[in-house]
């Protein structure tokens, strides 16, 4: 609460963060439902799932233009073209034109813009917090993450019930035009203005061959080190949450309805948060061992949330499976914004998290067609493996199962060539020529 009180342009990229936050768990649950209800199958809730998890696997095409655009300017027009996207729905609804076919454009058209912001206040954190105080500002970015998906996750499947989906996108809208607002009462420092305008002044074949090295010197800069090793538990473990979010409709409505998914969704962001707001704590234990211990031990909540009877325990159940997940999520976070320089923290970031999610949205796809084969129980109590499996790759890993707490863990660590500055020559000049 402090830092909110101290510093005026964090408080505002924080709000900015929160509302934007809620326009997405809004949209999200509303989405998921009405093509569900419209399409009559868990195979259009996978296919929609699919859609709109496919941006987040081709976000390290994005990487570089975060690294070169004005964040101010990034954060407010994203959420303007999301304002505007989201009005189509009620409109074409309004004037009896509303299909499934409609959703599944719009959805990943959304989720695509959304590759460009999240970067982008990933970027802006280091710009306005000191080093002492990242740690404490990724927390409250993922409070403000993980709590408003808290509470509307379920707030949503209610409203979904009481009000239907189509007037949720009403208030989505109006959510994304207040974060854009937000976002433009923040002072950021600008980059040098000179080095800005000769990149913009360049011709075509100059700005797509200077592209295509920021590409790939984010892909070396991952794959030549430990990061690279981060993605191989990661890459198994997301293919299953596909899976899941595919299925969750299906399962949902099995016992109970929307409210219920909207409550299996809160589980969920309640696991991350508590992991979040415990991810100080959790840095204090070796990386490599909290991790190994804390996903088997989730994987074991996740199967049983599938299994066990009692719809509130297993609610429980799955948000405990996703604490581990919300914690490592701040750790890591932190650590790339100390060890790596801003200048290459977004298309790093963005490579990194492309590359995790890549499975996704193909898991979700298999699971919308393995639902209508398949009891949704059954899959649901399956995709626990895929956590496991992160577990059981640190453990055979030597490197990842030896990494010390999170605050001894340095670019060195990593196997990064990064000193305290990224000068002009990079250090990864020689592989990228």
């Amino acid at each position: 609460m402090e830092l909110l009180l101290k510093n005026k342009n964090f408080l505002f990229m924080f709000l900015g963060r929160m509302i934007t936050n809620i326009g997405d768990s809004i949209y999200y649950v509303a989405a998921m439902w009405l093509v569900y209800d419209l399409g009559g199958s868990a195979f259009y809730s996978g296919l929609a799932g699919f859609l709109t998890m496919l941006p987040t696997a081709l976000q390290f095409l994005v990487g570089p233009f975060v690294d070169k655009w004005q964040i101010k300017r990034t954060l407010v027009l994203t959420q303007i073209l999301q304002c505007v996207l989201i009005l189509i729905i009620p409109i074409s609804y309004r004037f009896d034109f509303l299909t499934v076919q409609l959703i599944l454009i719009v959805m990943p058209l959304v989720a695509f813009i959304e590759q460009f912001a999240y970067p982008a206040q990933t970027k802006a954190l280091p710009l306005l917090l000191g080093k002492s105080e990242l740690m404490k500002g990724n927390s409250l970015f993922s409070f403000a993450y993980q709590g408003i998906d808290l509470v509307f996750n379920a707030a949503a499947g209610i409203l979904v019930a009481m009000v239907g989906a189509v007037t949720l996108y009403i208030v989505d809208s109006v959510t994304f035009a207040i974060a854009a607002i937000s976002f433009s009462l923040v002072k950021l420092p600008l980059r040098n203005n000179k080095e800005y305008i000769q990149e913009n002044k360049t011709n075509g074949r100059h700005a797509i061959k200077k592209y295509l090295i920021d590409l790939k010197e984010g892909f070396i800069i991952v794959f030549h080190s430990l990061l690279g090793s981060f993605l191989i538990g990661s890459v198994i473990a997301n293919f299953a949450i596909g899976i899941t979010f595919a299925i969750l409709p299906s399962f949902a409505d099995s016992r109970g309805g929307s409210e219920v998914y909207g409550l299996f969704l809160t589980g969920l962001s309640a696991g991350s948060l508590i992991g979040a707001l415990l991810a100080s704590w959790l840095g204090k234990f070796k990386t490599g061992y909290l991790s190994i211990i804390s996903f088997a031990i989730a994987a074991c909540c996740w199967t049983l949330a599938a299994l066990i009877p009692f719809t509130t325990i297993a609610i429980i159940l799955f948000g405990l499976a996703w604490v581990p997940i919300g914690g490592t999520n701040v750790i890591f976070g932190t650590i790339s914004q100390m060890v790596i320089p801003n200048e290459v923290l977004g298309r790093v970031n963005s490579v990194s998290r492309s590359m995790s999610a890549i499975a996704m949205p193909f898991g979700s796809l298999l699971g919308g067609y393995l639902a209508t084969v398949f009891n949704s129980q059954f899959l649901f109590a399956l995709t626990g493996a895929g956590i496991l499996f992160i577990s059981i790759v640190w453990l055979f890993h030597p490197k990842l199962r030896a990494l010390p707490q999170a605050t001894e863990l340095s670019a060195e660590t990593f196997g990064l060539k990064f000193g305290e500055e990224y000068e002009k020559g990079s250090p990864y000049s020689d592989m990228i020529n």
